[in-house]
Order: C-alpha cells, then structure tokens, then sequence
C-alpha cells in the first residue's frame, strides 16, 4: 500500500520543529583527530560542466573526492556504466578519479564526446560530481566564394555580412584589409556584435580599401580569412578632399543629401531579448543617417545601474554586468541627428538558472542525536528539487523509519550508525542545475582536550583576559571550570564561559590568581586541562619627563622614573618627534632619565619616554624648547617651567547609594601652576564599552565629590587635572560599580513622521543613551493613528531608532507617540507628535484662464490644486508661440506657491500662444492643464462692442499697474495701490507702486487689488514665547508668519474664528512658513493666534484681519454701475452736440472747428488759423494723422498714411458731397510717452459713436 504524502499541517509543523534541533558537530582541523575519525566521501575537484578539449592534446577529466577509509572511483558515460578496462587508450590516476585519454598511438577524440559523472564510493557512503559535458574543439574552414564589388551611393547606409563558420567555442571575429591593415572604426563605421560591418553613411574615402573579415579560433591559435570584399562608391563629387574628413560641412560640401537617422541592426521600433542571472547583458544599436548620428541609452521608469552599466562600439551598445532581476524591464536607444530623431525600445526579461539559497552541508552527529539538510535554491522559472542516497533516488532507497522528507528538507531524528550516508540534492530548471553532496556522519568519540597541557597565563592587573580550552568529543562535551582543584563551577559575575570553552575574567584582580582546571564530559568519559594564571603589577612612569626651555650649550635631564612587576623584565627607550632616537655622545641614556650635554638648535621637539615589559608598556612626553642667547629668563621665576599636573592617582569610591556615590583621589603634582578644575569622566561596559564621557567639574581646591548617577549603569571613573599649561593625563581608573534598574523617566527625542513614498510614513527618532536606559532590554513602543479621526491607536515594538508606516494614504496627518520601555517597565506618556504620510504628485491647478485685453499682453489666472497632496513648492507653466503648423521655441517659468496670476508681455501680436501648467510638490511635477490664447481678431469675426481698457496687470513680481487713458485732454493724478509681494514677506514692508487714473469715465476688467497688512509687532522675549504674527490678506485668502524662539523641530498650530464664530486649525511643520489660509470669506472679520503643538501654555497675542471685498469680475459688473452710466449718458450727449455742429458745418463749406475732437493739442508745426480752425482744402496733398480704431479696442497704425480711402472703406468714416472728410481725427502721442506709459491710445467718442453704429 502506498503512503499518502502528509497534509499541509504537517509540514507546517515540520518546519516549526527544525528550529529546535541541535547543531552539527565540527570536527577539529587537528590532522591526529581527522586521520583516526571515519568519514564518507567528500568531492574536492572536478572538471566544469562544459568541458571543451583541445583535439590535439591528451583528454584529461578531473575527479579528486577525500574520506576515511580513501574512496575508489567508476564513471558513467551518457547515464550507462564506463567500462575503463576494455578501452586501452583509456586510463584513471593512481589515488583518485581523474580520467586520461590517450591520443599519442591514434584515434580520434570526437569518438569519446559525451556526458560523464565520476562517482566516489568508501563504506560509508557515494558521493557524484556534476555531469560533466565533453566537447571537441572545432574550427571548420570558411567556405570559398567569390564576391563582386559592392556598389553604393555616397552617403547610403552599407553593412558587410561576416557570417563566420560555427565553431566551438564561438571564434573572435575582427575586420582587416587584405593587406592586413586594421579597419579604422568610429562611430560612422563600425563592427556589430554579430561580427558585421556597418557604414552609418558611405563616404568616397571609404573605397580606397578593401574589407576582409578574420575568425580567430581559440584552441588552434589559427586566423581564418574571408575573401576581401571590395566598395565602389558613386558619387556627384569625384574629388575627394581629405581636409573635409572631419569637417562639420563635410557633407553638404560633397554635395551629400543628409536626411533622418534609420535603424540598421535591430530593425524596426521594438524587440525583446532574454538574459540569464548573473550574466552580462548586451543591448546594441546600429543607425544610419547623414550626418552621422549619436546614440544615447535609456531606461524606462528608472535611471541605468551607474555601478554596473558602461557603453562600448561609440555608444552602440550597452552592457550590463552581472545582470539580476531587477535590471528586467524596457530600455530603449534614442538615434540622433540635427535631422531629427527615432528611438528603438528593446524589452528585457531575466531569468535566472537556478542558484544556492542554503547549500546542504556535511552533518556530524552523535548517536541519538536530531539534525537537518536543506537544499533551498532559487530560479526563474522556479527550480524543482530531486533528493538522492549514495547516487540513487531516495525513493527506491530502502526506508529508513529515523529519515523524514519534507520537501528541500531532509529530517533525522535519534540517529544510530547506520544512518551514515552521502546524499545528493539535484535542483535544476529549462536554464541548468546545480547538484550538491552532503553526508550524514554518527560520531560515538569520548572527550578530548586539543590545546598543551599545563599551560602558563600571565597577565596585567585589572586587565580583561581569556583562558582557552579547546576540546572535542561525540555527543558534545559539556565543559567546567574551577579554580584551584575546588569550589563551584566558574560563570557569573566576573567570570563568564563562551560555547567554544573559553573562560573570560572580565577584570583581574590580584586574588585571581591560581590554576585554573577545564573538565570536559560526555557520556563516554571525561577529559581535562589546567591553565596556570599569574597576575602582575601594571607598568607605570610615575614621574613624568617635563616640557623644558633650556638655553643653547647647557644641560638638560628628562626623568622618567617607572615602577613595574619585578618579574618581568622592564626596557626603557626614548623617541624624539615619534622617531627612535638615536643616542650620540652628546646624550646620556639611564635607567630613570635622560641627559643632553651642550643643548642645540636641533635638539628642540618632543621626547617620548617608553617603559615596556613583554606584557604591556606606558609612555610619557614631555617637549623641549632651546633659546638663543638674548631670550634667556632675567628672574628667577620665569626661570621655573610651568608644566600640564600630574595625574590624580588612588581614586576611592565610599558612601555608596542607589543613585549617587563619593569619589575621593589624591592630586598630583601641580609643576609650578597651580590646579584650576578637576574633570571627572565614566566610561560603562553595555553601550559603548571604551569611550569614556564627561560627568562634572569641581574646583581644583577639592579632591572628593559626590556624583549623582543614572539606575542600570556599571560606572567605572577617572579623573584629570587641569592648570593654565593644559590637562593631565588621566588618572588609573576606579573600581566598578553598578546601581539598580528602575522604569526609564523619559522618552526618545526628535520624533518624526515623514513620507519617503507616497504610501508609507517612516518614524524616526533619536534612541537614548546609557544613562537614561535606566535598565535592560531598552525598546520603544510606537503608535500611531490618523488625526482627527475615532481609530484605535496601532502600536508596534521597535529595538532601532526608526520604524515605517506602510499602506498609508497620499499626505495625510498622523498622530504619532513613541515610548520607551526596559525590562524593569515603560516610560512616562510620551508627547503626542503630528506627522505626515508621504506626497505625491498634485492634481491639476483649477480654473486655468487665459485672457487677453489688447495685443501686448496676455493675463493668466488659475486655482490652487483641487487635491495638492503634498506641500505645493510651487507652478510650472511652459508655453509656446505657434502660427499654424510652424512652433517657437518653449519657454519655462516657475512660480512660487503662493502665486495664481501671470502676464506675458508678447512679442509677436500675430501668433497665438499654447499654455501648459501643473503644480510641483517635493515628488514632482503633477499633472498639467493645457489652454490656448484667443485667435487674434483678424481670425475671429468682428462684432461690435464698447472699447475697453487694458486690465489691472500682475506680473510674476507681484507689482500692480494701470493706466486709464480719456477722450479729452484732463489733468491726471497719481494714486498708491498696495500689492501683494508674490514671496513670503520677510522684512514685512509692503510694495506700492504708482497707478495712474483720470478724471473722464473709462471701463475696467477689475479694478486694482488692495491688500492690507495686519502685523502685531513685538520685541524678541527673554522667555520661550511666539511673536511678530503677520496677516497678508486677499479676498479669499491670508499669508501668515510669525518669529518664534522654540528651537528647531517645534511643530505650530494656525488657529482662526470668523464673524460666525467658526473655529478652524491647521498644523503646521517647523520649517514651513509662510502658512497660507485658503478657506476665508471675501469682506468677513477673523481672529488669529498661533500656539505650539508641542509645548502647552505658549501662544501668541491673539490679533485681528479682515479680508478684502471680492473682485468685479468683467465689463458687464462695471456696467451696472451707476458711475459707469452715468459717464456713458454724458459722452452720449456730447457725441450728440457734435454731430449737430458738424451738420452745420458741411452745409456751410470750407473750414470748421475741430479742436475739441482732438485728444492732445496739436503741435508747433501744425497748420492753424488764428481762430483755431482747420482748412481741410489747404492739406489735400499732406498725408491725415491719426490712427484707426480696431474692433477690440487698441489702437492700430494706418497701412497707408496718404491714402483717404482707406478712411472711407473702414466703415468708421465719410465723405461728403463737399468733399469733406467726418470721421475720426486723433494726434499720435510720442513714441517715448506711449512707452513709458506701456497703454495703447485711447478711442476718440465720435468713433466710438461710429463703432457703435
């Protein structure tokens, strides 16, 4: 009966108790203990898989296994036993496996192509290699043709086909002339991959040679040549300038049409090429074009890997270095020239032959021991595993009851020694394979010590130190320590026993001393080891050599005076700048000094004094400074060198408490300048073991203090000395002492919530240091939950000092509270921290609008994002001139966030202009809206409408201009409008600018904006405080900013209540300012404060703005204006009388008044009569002034200024019977004028009469 395979539980179960099985045994590298113990085959050399031979050689197939007793070997040829003896030529080394195959009598080595697997077999097991695939090296012989002479147009693409003879391994393939001369490549000719030759452009230069492809083969060492294929190029310019070679006009100076660049290798926009897992992958593109053009590589939705990327062939071809999966995607190469451009997309899949995720290793058990093999690989596609005993599937092995599969794993449980075995594991896809061996080794071997006996430690007082005792043995010994033959077992405390044997005395002390016994068991017996430990006395100089100002020619003795173990044998030696110092007779070397006889200029530096012993050693330096004659001290006490004082020495520590202790030390000798401070340091052994930190400062006038300390902290002091020369070496430091855990009482600082994807949320903090863990296990529980929302808080247990939100929504605020915790219990209620999920790219700006009131200018005007998801850093708008088909250059603006207006002054009334806008956060640019300028009025059909002008303008600086220009002559006056600066207020001054108006009724798209300013201004406090909070309002919207004192990091809060006494807030981050209101009301009264989130009871004055009345909006709000109708009636009323007078006057003839339809005085030169009339009869010759009125209202010059019918065909003017000419009539201002005022002229009312009409 067949067993059914185990349910998905079980497995589940399975993989759960791996984890609680023993370790293997490792087996010493000690050759004593690896000759006497048995062990089953093991593979240590093989040939590759791919196994190319040289047909000319002797066949050599390596096989080389190790084991105890030595293995035997037998092959396999193509999966059937390889009878070695019936074949003569073939023959197996003495001692190992490796296969000979002699040629030296005849045969022929195609006949032994094939798969072979060497086996290696002891008593304990079989062990295979891979399956090993013999080839034959060939080189066939190209095949004769004869080829005729290539014929090509000058400047046509050309590719010479190589296909060389299939050989093994692939030959390397090169172009050359027949003559042996290398081909000269560039990125204009050059060699494909595939071996081809490819002309980008054929140029007459290019026939002056012929083109002969070479294979060179690897194994012969032999060159094979292809017949030469020779070029005649036709050509319009049969002189052939080799100046031109390299010339930019090279092209268009033979006469060459250039034209856009074509794909010759690959063909077509699109291709796909497969690539295996760490191989190189190599993408290529050849192009053909006049001139020449570039290639450039790209990847989409990424940047190319820098790090494993490089281009070959000029730029045609991309090779990826060891490829992995996530180089999988689309790359294209973009083919350029100044004719244009085409790209090619190549699309790259990765696969991967399969690869070793956890390699089965050699297990060594004892007897009735558990233990494990996985065989876990990896692949694309994935690869299927196949498990083997001895060479032989497991299932047709004979069933042993302590063996369990479970897919990639194999289970053993209570061993014996018949369960020794070598087993193979065979994983392999469509790609290749991979075979392992591992073997299965039950050891019974009583214990045994492998270092000398009795061995000597000596070692330094209060230095860290380690006893070794290695040991082996099967089941696993356990090991014990004792001191002197007698008491308990050595661990804890100042002691503690490594899993290898080792004992480590954390501190020496001089009670330590003794013979130390190891004593390994198992149940096969016991063996054990003694170590003898001596402790000595540290090295110390305990009189220093002093820094020294000696005069030229005298005497100087440096001390160095050194107490040390008497036992060991002390040396004394000097440096000088940190060089070995070289003794000469004008120097004296002693055992506790050093003296220098007639003291010179080059004597002056540092000397060094060393006092080592073969266990450790101390130094000391002092420096020495030589003076000439006249900088000789001239009294006693500066005679006397100030020096740095000694070291404080005996440090003590008594009055021992839970959170304090008195240090007492003894001062050292001060050298001539009395000691100003002493420094007291601790170092501890949990979180940065070595690095000692500053704990107080006392006055020199005291040697003992008491310290206060932190719960859970193993303190170790010391204390150093400081005069006006500098510090004291650190004085020996103290015994240890460590207080008791106690719950931390504070929590991690500078907690953050920042997005570094758009769907998750990283937080981070700054982790606590040893003296505020306060216990064990230090950890931090972090929660966290959306603001402003009824959620649950979702808390998770971090080690590290950052933790990541995932799955989180496009830029939303966070509740964020981080708590520290040991095992001793948790901190206090941390703060509540706002953050933030991360960004993404805005949505489009609304309501784009585009409007233009004359010729010159074009306004534009948009909406903040309906969704911005993120912090919007500001607009991008691109726009572009076009006319029909043809396009001008694309301009780029960037705005700042707070900006929603632009003008565009234009420079071509002709063209219209296509915009392109989108809003930019951190994460990019969003998504962009796209409108048009009006068609220009010569494209759109004239209709009749009242003349207007130009609009209030708000350029990209923010300055606000107008000019109101009338009918009739008026004075004008001068009005300051306040605008709002288009970047955040810094200084807080407001922008005026000057708006001229006029007394005579004009129409306005809106009138000018007024922005007030509320600022409450105060001075910086002594104390934390917020201050100087400025309101920039707008009808719809207010900037704020503020000045604080709180330090970096401080989260605020905007808080403001309308005339309905509505409250609303909105958090904001440290660094952003200013902070823009987006919801107000247009002419409604608000009261602001600004509070910090962080710290309770800080707050600013609590001040009060109002928002500015909305904009009319258009010409048809200024019409319901009763000022607007009323102008329009009186410009009625004076069209009227001055259509009666010119009645008038045509029924009377010759001259009229016509001064007041003027709208400036006429000028010196003018032709008048006294009486201020005109004398049309006397200027039929002289061309008219004025301009004429276009249907939108702007002023536009006359194409022809002596023409009168142009005047009549206009539709604004007539003739009458008389000959005399009605009609609009206006003086041109001066050119300097009108640009200052940058307007266009204003429309006399009678044509505005006539327009109407």
């Amino acid at each position: 009966m067949a067993r059914q395979p185990p349910p998905p539980s079980v497995h589940a179960a399975i993989l759960l108790f791996l984890l609680s099985l023993s370790g293997a045994i490792k087996i010493p590298m000690d050759p004593s203990i690896q000759n006497e113990l048995s062990q089953p085959p093991t593979i240590t050399k093989q040939s590759v898989k791919d196994h190319i031979v040289d047909p000319r050689d002797n066949i050599l197939i390596e096989c080389e296994a190790k084991g105890n007793p030595a293995p035997s070997f037998h092959w396999t040829r193509n999966s059937r036993f390889f009878n070695i003896a019936k074949d003569p030529r073939v023959s197996m080394r003495r001692k190992s496996g490796t296969l000979v195959i002699d040629f030296r009598s005849g045969g022929r080595p195609e006949e032994y192509e094939g798969e072979y697997q060497c086996f290696a077999r002891n008593k304990f097991g079989t062990a295979l290699s891979n399956r090993i695939r013999l080839q034959v090296s060939k080189s066939p012989l190209w095949p004769k043709e004869n080829l005729d002479p290539v014929v090509v147009q000058e400047g046509a693409p050309l590719t010479l086909q190589c296909n060389p003879p299939p050989g093994l391994p692939s030959p390397v393939i090169f172009w050359m002339s027949s003559s042996m001369e290398p081909i000269t490549q560039d990125k204009r000719v050059s060699q494909g991959h595939n071996g081809d030759l490819y002309f980008s452009n054929v140029m007459l230069q290019d026939m002056q040679t012929d083109y002969s492809c070479n294979a060179r083969f690897h194994f012969t060492h032999t060159i094979q040549q292809k017949n030469a294929f020779t070029l005649k190029v036709l050509t319009n310019n049969p002189y052939n300038d080799s100046s031109l070679r390299n010339h930019p006009d090279m092209y268009s100076a033979r006469g060459v049409a250039e034209r856009t660049p074509s794909f010759m290798y690959p063909q077509g926009t699109a291709s796909s090429q497969m690539v295996l897992r760490g191989t190189d992958l190599l993408l290529e593109c050849i192009a053909s074009g006049v001139p020449t053009p570039d290639i450039a590589w790209y990847k989409k939705g990424g940047d190319l890997p820098s790090d494993k990327a490089k281009f070959e062939n000029f730029n045609k071809a991309l090779r990826i270095t060891n490829v992995s999966e996530e180089d999988s995607g689309e790359y294209f190469c973009l083919a350029s020239n100044k004719m244009g451009s085409i790209r090619h997309t190549i699309s790259v899949r990765v696969k991967a032959a399969p690869y070793w995720l956890d390699e089965p290793k050699n297990l060594i058990l004892a007897p009735g021991e558990d233990g494990r093999l996985v065989c876990r690989a990896n692949g694309n596609p994935k690869p299927t595993v196949q498990w083997m005993v001895n060479g032989e599937p497991l299932q047709s092995a004979p069933p042993n009851p302590n063996r369990e599969v479970a897919g990639d794993t194999i289970i053993f449980r209570d061993t014996q020694i018949s369960s020794r075995a070598v087993y193979q594991c065979n994983t392999s896809n469509e790609h290749g394979y991979l075979l392992a061996n591992a073997f299965v080794s039950v050891l019974d071997v009583p214990p045994r010590m492998l270092s000398p006996r009795n061995q000597l430690i000596r070692v330094i007082l209060y230095n860290r130190t380690r006893l070794d005792c290695p040991f082996f043995g099967s089941p696993i010994p356990t090991l014990r320590w004792f001191k002197n033959g007698q008491g308990s077992n050595l661990d804890g405390g100042n002691y503690h026993v490594y899993e290898n044997g080792s004992l480590e005395i954390k501190m020496i002390r001089k009670e330590d001393q003794g013979i130390y016994t190891c004593v390994a068991t198992n149940i096969l017996g016991k063996a054990e080891n003694q170590v003898r430990l001596e402790v000595k006395d540290p090295t110390r100089i305990y009189r220093m050599p002093e820094d020294q100002v000696a005069k030229r020619g005298t005497t100087v003795q440096l001390e160095c005076r050194v107490k040390h173990d008497p036992s060991l044998k002390l040396m004394v030696s000097w440096l000088k700048d940190d060089e070995p110092l070289y003794i000469g007779n004008r120097m004296k070397k002693e055992d506790d000094s050093l003296t220098i006889f007639g003291v010179a200029e080059r004597d002056q530096g540092s000397y060094t004094c060393v006092a080592s012993t073969e266990l450790d050693q101390d130094l000391a330096k002092a420096y020495l400074t030589v003076l000439a004659d006249q900088a000789t001290p001239t009294n006693r006490l500066a005679a006397l060198p100030k020096g740095r004082p000694d070291r404080p020495r005996d440090l003590e520590l008594t009055d021992l408490a839970e959170r304090s202790v008195r240090l007492t030390w003894i001062p050292g000798d001060d050298n001539n300048s009395p000691i100003t401070d002493y420094v007291v340091q601790f170092e501890e052994d949990q979180f940065q073991p070595g690095v000692w930190h500053d704990h107080s400062k006392f006055p020199g006038s005291v040697n003992s203090a008491i310290l206060q300390l932190s719960p859970y902290v193993n303190y170790q002091f010391r204390v150093i000395a400081i005069n006006e020369v500098g510090s004291s070496h650190p004085s020996l430091p103290s015994e240890r002492y460590r207080t008791s855990g106690a719950p931390p009482e504070s929590n991690p600082a500078d907690v953050k919530g920042e997005g570094t994807r758009k769907n998750n949320m990283e937080i981070t903090w700054t982790p606590m240091n040893a003296t505020s863990a306060f216990g064990p296990n230090l950890r931090y529980i972090v929660k966290w939950r959306r603001r402003e929302t009824r959620e649950t808080w979702n808390n998770a247990t971090v080690w590290g000092s950052r933790y990541v939100v995932g799955q989180t929504p496009v830029y939303v605020p966070y509740e964020i509270r981080v708590q520290a915790e040991n095992d001793f219990g948790k901190g206090p209620e941390p703060d509540t921290v706002i953050g933030y999920s991360g960004e993404d790219l805005p949505s489009a700006p609304r309501r784009f609008r585009v409007r233009q009131p004359n010729l010159e200018t074009i306004n534009l005007e948009w909406d903040h994002p309906e969704h911005p998801n993120g912090i919007l850093i500001g607009y991008t708008l691109k726009y572009v001139a076009f006319n029909g088909t043809k396009l001008g250059k694309q301009i780029v603006e960037n705005f700042s966030p707070n900006q929603t207006k632009f003008t565009m002054q234009r420079a071509d009334p002709v063209s219209r202009y296509r915009f392109t806008l989108s809003a930019r956060t951190q994460v990019g640019s969003g998504e962009a809206v796209t409108e048009e300028s009006p068609a220009p009025p010569n494209e759109a059909t004239p209709t009749a409408a009242p003349p207007t002008l130009p609009p209030t303008t708000v350029s990209v600086t923010g300055v606000v201009s107008s000019t109101d220009a009338t009918a009739t002559a008026a004075t004008t006056e001068a009005t300051t409008v306040p605008t709002i600066p288009s970047v955040a207020p810094t200084t807080m001054a407001t922008t005026t600018v000057a708006t001229t108006t006029t007394t005579a009724a004009t129409t306005m798209e809106r009138p000018p904006t007024t922005t007030s300013e509320t600022k409450m201004p105060e001075s910086a406090p002594d104390r934390q405080s917020i201050w100087n909070v400025t309101v920039l309002p707008n009808s719809k919207w207010a900037n704020i900013t503020w000045r604080h004192n709180l330090g970096p990091g401080t989260a605020f809060v905007v808080e403001y209540i309308d005339s309905n006494h509505t409250k609303k807030t909105v958090p904001v981050k440290s660094q952003v300012q200013p902070v823009q209101l987006t919801d107000l009301y247009p002419g409604m009264t608000y009261t602001l404060r600004v509070y910090s989130r962080d710290k309770e009871g800080i707050s600013s004055t609590v001040i009060t703005f109002m928002t500015s009345t909305a904009y009319t909006n258009n010409q048809a709000d200024i019409a319901t204006q009763g000022w607007f109708i009323g102008l329009m009636c009186a410009i009625a009323l004076l069209v009227l009388i001055l259509l009666i007078v010119c009645f008038i006057k045509r029924s009377r003839g010759g001259k009229y008044p016509v001064r007041e339809k003027k709208d400036v005085p006429l000028g010196p030169e003018d032709p008048k009569e006294e009486d201020g009339s005109f004398d049309y009869s006397d200027e039929d010759n002289k061309p008219l002034q004025g301009s004429q009125t276009s249907l939108d209202g702007t002023i536009k010059q006359q194409e022809s200024d002596d023409s009168l019918v142009d005047y009549g065909e206009g539709g604004e003017g007539q003739f009458n019977e008389d000959g005399s000419f009605i009609g609009q009539y206006t003086v041109k201002k001066d050119k300097e004028e009108t640009e200052g005022n940058e307007s266009s002229e204003a429309t006399s009312p009678v044509n505005a009469i006539y327009s109407l009409a």
